[in-house]
């Protein structure tokens, strides 16, 4: 408790500047997910102050976040569509789906599974994170033209002979619970058929209308009609609001670009008393609790969705301990991955019981905190506290904000989720699968299988396929070039025999560090971890490569940004016995020759302490 208030007025400004940071992203995920800007705030404000409060990342941010609200669309359409395209009848069941995801963190936490999550292969998230920036921004593209199939007449049109088809369906399968229907006499379903009126018609048409135009291909499916129908006001607001986003960053970082937007357009949009379209109006007042997802709990309804919950809560440890690493990155801590899944797991569920949708830690918030000051997880709970407040004083102005607006803002959310890094590296990385006269690299084929399949078919199931792929590839690759594990150990490890005789006038100076093994995903972890393990007297690091027989595009990016922290610090780093594959890598994309030259890497040991004695000076 002594630790939580030690650094007030630093987290406190830490935790103020995430929370207006995360405003605008949460009011905007909250309409993608389909629940409305208010789902959106309740996220933020339960899960960012419970995950601070149980988690193991004393900096952590945590809400709503771009991948979590991806797969919480595709649940909440699916779900809704189950129950005739009403959102209130649908509501509990999505909410008990999002408690068991919570629950299941809570239950990953507990067995201690945290640390596993880091051999999730580099291709998988890099596919996984683009899918998600092109889901956001082609369905997006709908509401920032201000174009809504639902509200197009001649669209919903075609959907009403099929309406009265779903209709007539119901009302048979209603008789048949109700043990009514009876093939000879069918005067309770004529009876029944005859009060079917147009505006029952029309809610379903409109209903079959909006599933028709969900998703990235429904999306695409409406995009002729949606062009000829272009709500030009809904255009500009948007358009304005991109521009906002993508060039405020460049005048300053020190205000959230997307909140300058949404309060600059907003505001000339109601001064000028333009007929534009708002977003769903946020309830004022203390959140209440969904009893109903209680009260009402049908676990037969939510069967389909446990493989999705599963997969929420996965991929939200994933989200949350990625940011969780960025955190001891820059404030030289080291988290609990067991302890934060537990904490996200909380803050998961108890948004869900208050009608809030899913998050995890978010890198963006989480380093505004930092900057701002933020050290311990009070900074957390009171980025939650403020979102609590804004909400209760400004619901009824917030209410007034445009749609466009938050369909802008998410265009710029989905730009810069993508994996560019990723996506860069596909010409130069080695192509190690041959098939026929055809050369292919297996890490971009994983990365556009899980494209593909995210962007144009299932979330859940493209991850799943992806890590079998890469297992299956990985598995080959090091069953043909050894039998040994990888081993990257910490500092306290054996010196190698002919390192014996090293200079006794060096050993401050000069770092020593061994790969035993191939550099994978799943060594990554503790690779990364070698940088804080170097002392600050050192000014040399000698890494012994002769036995990295492998190096992923994992290991490849943990070394290139190992090399970058130590090129900070003005620490030298010398490669001796570099294998040809790793050697390949770290030429495709140049940290041979940019961070280590051809004079810094040598065949023996005696080559590189030859060097040392012509060139390094006894500081201590």
């Amino acid at each position: 408790m002594k630790e939580l208030f030690s650094n007030i007025r630093g987290d406190a400004f830490g935790g103020i500047t995430a929370g207006i940071v995360a405003l605008p992203l949460a009011l905007a995920f909250g309409v993608s997910s389909g629940l409305g800007p208010s789902a959106g705030l309740y996220g933020a404000i339960f899960i960012s102050f419970f995950a601070a409060l149980f988690g193991g990342t004393n900096t952590q941010i945590s809400g709503p976040t771009a991948p979590m609200t991806a797969v919480s669309m595709v649940v909440i359409a699916s779900i809704v569509a189950a129950n005739e395209g009403d959102v209130q009848k649908a509501l509990p069941s999505i909410l008990l789906v999002f408690l068991l995801a919570g629950l299941i963190q809570v239950l990953l936490g507990v067995l201690r599974l945290g640390e596993y999550i880091r051999y999730i292969p580099y291709p998988v998230v890099s596919g996984f994170m683009t899918a998600i920036g092109l889901i956001i921004i082609i369905t997006q593209i709908l509401p920032a033209i201000g174009y809504y199939p639902k509200e197009d007449h001649e669209f919903v049109e075609r959907f009403k002979p099929q309406a009265e088809e779903i209709i007539l369906e119901n009302i048979l399968r209603e008789e048949a619970g109700e043990g009514i229907l009876v093939i000879d006499n069918f005067e309770e379903t004529i009876k029944r058929a005859d009060e079917i009126t147009p505006e029952a018609i029309l809610k379903e048409s409109k209903s079959l209308a909006a599933k028709n135009a969900s998703g990235t291909i429904g999306a695409l499916k409406v995009f002729p009609r949606a062009f000829k129908n272009i709500n030009w006001l809904e255009l500009i607001l948007s358009l304005s609001t991109i521009i906002i986003v993508f060039g405020f960053k460049k005048i300053t970082t020190k205000l959230p670009s997307s909140l300058v937007a949404l309060i600059v357009i907003s505001t000339i949009a109601v001064v000028f008393d333009l007929d534009y379209r708002t977003i769903e109006e946020i309830p004022s007042g203390i959140p209440m609790p969904h009893l109903d997802v209680f009260t009402n709990l049908d676990l037969g309804s939510i069967s389909p969705y446990i493989f999705t919950a599963l997969t929420l809560s996965i991929l939200g440890a994933i989200d949350s301990l990625l940011t969780s690493v960025v955190a001891d990155n820059m404030t030289k801590t080291k988290h609990k991955p067991n302890r934060e899944l537990v904490g996200q797991g909380i803050g998961n569920s108890i948004a869900a019981i208050f009608g809030g949708i899913p998050g995890a830690g978010a890198t963006i918030r989480t380093v505004v905190n930092i900057k701002a000051g933020g050290r311990t997880k009070l900074s957390g709970m009171i980025a939650g506290l403020v979102l609590l407040i804004i909400m209760l004083a400004l619901a009824p102005v917030a209410s007034k904000i445009p749609a466009a607006v938050l369909a802008g803002i998410l265009v710029m959310v989905g730009v810069d989720v993508m994996d560019y890094k990723g996506l860069k590296a596909i010409p130069s990385l080695p192509k190690d699968l041959e098939l026929g006269p055809i050369k292919l690299s297996t890490e971009v084929i994983i990365m556009l299988i899980v494209l593909g399949l995210s962007t144009f078919w299932d979330l859940i199931y493209a991850v799943g396929i992806g890590l079998v792929i890469a297992s299956l590839m990985f598995m080959k690759k090091i069953g043909n070039m050894t039998g040994q594990r990888s081993s990257v150990k910490s500092i306290k490890e054996t010196m190698w025999v002919d390192e014996l005789n090293f200079p006794e006038k060096f050993k401050e100076e000069v770092f020593i560090k061994h790969i035993n093994g191939p550099l994978f995903f799943g060594s990554t972890s503790d690779f990364s971890a070698l940088t804080v393990q170097i002392p600050d007297t050192a000014m040399i690091v000698i890494m012994r490569l002769g036995r990295m027989q492998y190096m992923d595009q994992s290991g490849l990016y943990a070394m290139e940004d190992m090399l970058l922290n130590l090129k900070e610090r003005n620490i030298e780093v010398l490669f001796v016995n570099l294998l040809k594959q790793p050697r390949y890598m770290m030429e495709r994309i140049d940290i041979i020759p940019d961070f280590i030259g051809e004079d810094r890497i040598f065949k023996t040991f005696e080559e590189c302490i030859a060097w040392i004695n012509k060139n390094v000076k006894d500081q201590f």
